[in-house]
């Protein structure tokens, strides 16, 4: 990586960084806290959110067409979900170990914890925990990916792509042949032919 590129990987550091602190004063204006790994609000927060909640009669009733036609699809995604999940994390287990790839911690990329919030009526709260370990799934499937492709061909697109991982920074330039001869020459220990 070059000085610049460097240079700009540590400024975005920094101002995720501050991103994150604006994160954290936002949630204070909140009042609550994590107790026990429970986000616990203050009573009268509380009794203010149990107010907010909607009926789920009213709810339902209240809900569009396209919603009630597009919703046997969205669900039909935890199939695929499932799926990926299972085969990532056997993929993980069994392949990471064999070329000395750091495991990603599935439970960092998954939480459950806003079906807890009292203002959700129980098809939000389903909708909640259905939306994290969709959201989560991916996530950690793309990390798994990243970590992989970070293995094996740590090269930048020629295109630019609208989303990277956090790995992508640190690939060699598209192009750059000696670099990458040099990097898979001292990840093996020996010339390549």
């Amino acid at each position: 990586m070059t000085d610049k590129a460097a240079s700009l990987m540590e400024r975005i550091r920094d101002l995720e960084a501050e991103l994150e602190e604006e994160f954290e004063r936002r949630r204070a204006l909140i009042h609550y806290e994590v107790q026990r790994g429970r986000v616990v609000f203050e009573q009268d927060i509380a009794r203010k959110h149990a107010e907010l909640r909607q009926k789920l009669l009213p709810y339902l009733g209240g809900a569009r067409l396209s919603v009630v036609l597009t919703a046997p699809v969205i669900y039909a995604m935890i199939v695929p979900f499932v799926i990926l999940d299972l085969f990532v994390t056997v993929y993980q287990a069994i392949c990471f170990p064999a070329y000395q790839i750091e495991k990603v911690q599935r439970s960092a990329y998954i939480t459950y914890d806003r079906q807890h919030l009292s203002y959700l009526n129980g098809l939000e709260k389903l909708n909640c925990v259905y939306c994290a370990y969709g959201n989560g799934i991916l996530a950690y499937a793309t990390e798994i990916a990243g970590r992989t492709e970070k293995r094996w061909c740590p090269i930048k697109h020629a295109k630019r792509l609208a989303s990277v991982h956090r790995h992508y920074s640190e690939f060699l330039e598209y192009g750059d042949a000696e670099a990458y001869r040099e990097k898979q020459t001292a990840k093996a220990g020996t010339p390549q032919d």
